[in-house]
């Protein structure tokens, strides 16, 4: 099934204020990463979602009592299920209220049916053991797996694809198609497409080429039901793109490629549709994180057990 694009500004569809608030919220906690970093206020890495925020803001109704697998790019998805910027932030500065005990960082969350990872490729094994316990006790839940298209260079994702059809587990693969994998072209590392590539497990593929919000969802909601309903796996493949560098300030782009990139990504087009509206939201998140990150910044060092967030994320799976 092929997704409709969104051509002009005009096929934008209205949608709900929170939607729009979400999605500014997500922009905005990781252009102030960006800013931490660059001020020297952070250490380690982090991979930012710039460009691809609609994704997980749009699957977030679809998805609320289901087990989602993130990646090291996944502070959307994180902020999608949760809406906790407080706790986020807090993980990654190491500081009082973090999620994980600010162990985690910014790629390895666990929280209540949510686990992120930054190891490529490895949480679509766990997530198809996930949902072949979902459909052994009986759980009306599937389990979710955001991928990009760099992962399909890994053997993981072929192994995983093969026991959930094999199978016929309730597993949703969301793959969030950036055209490129850190520094690579996406034409120059992968042979054929993805489509084919599930299809020869005999998987259903969806391809969205659409930023819109309510034309995602509307297309995805009987995929979704589908997956729940039938107990079997299904690929949907967004064709997005990462705004951001790959890590916090690695980007190797040309500043020609870059231009297309902002041409491209939803932010634009959201302002010109949204007009005044896009503004007012967009000043409210800039406040919102910027308040967060000095109140956060001023904590005490996280002190919870590291202890305890081992079996947390032990009793997780």
């Amino acid at each position: 099934m092929r997704g409709k694009e969104t051509g002009t500004v005009a096929a934008l569809t209205k949608f709900a204020d929170e939607d729009l608030e979400l999605l500014l919220l997500i922009r905005n906690f990781e252009l102030a990463l960006l800013d931490l970093f660059d001020a020297g206020k952070l250490n380690g890495t982090t991979h930012t979602c710039l460009g691809q925020e609609y994704v997980p803001v749009a699957l977030a109704p679809l998805l609320r009592e289901d087990f989602i697998f993130s990646n090291h790019r996944g502070h959307g998805h994180y902020l999608a299920r949760f809406e906790d910027p407080d706790g986020l932030l807090a993980e990654i500065t190491g500081r009082a209220g973090a999620i994980c005990a600010g162990v985690g960082g910014s790629q390895h969350i666990y929280r209540d049916s949510y686990l992120s990872t930054g190891v490529q490729g490895q949480s679509l094994p766990v997530a198809v053991g996930v949902a072949l316990h979902f459909k052994c006790t009986g759980q009306n839940r599937i389990a979710v797996v955001h991928i990009g298209d760099g992962t399909w260079g890994e053997g993981a994702v072929y192994e995983a694809l093969n026991m959930a059809q094999l199978w016929r587990v309730p597993l949703l693969v969301v793959v969030e198609h950036n055209g490129i994998a850190q520094s690579t072209p996406t034409e120059a590392q992968m042979a054929g497409t993805i489509a084919d590539r599930a299809r020869s497990f005999g998987i259903d593929h969806h391809e969205l080429n659409t930023a819109d919000i309510n034309v995602i969802r509307a297309e995805l909601a009987p995929v979704v039901a589908d997956v729940r309903r039938r107990k079997a796996p299904a690929v949907v493949q967004f064709h997005t793109v990462r705004l951001g560098p790959h890590s916090k300030g690695d980007d190797t782009r040309s500043e020609m490629e870059l231009a297309d990139v902002r041409a491209r990504e939803w932010s634009g087009e959201y302002a010109r549709w949204y007009g005044d509206q896009f503004a007012a939201a967009d000043a409210r998140q800039r406040a919102r994180i910027a308040d967060l990150v000095a109140d956060v910044c001023a904590r005490p060092p996280s002190s919870w057990p590291v202890s305890k967030v081992s079996t947390a994320v032990g009793a997780a799976l």
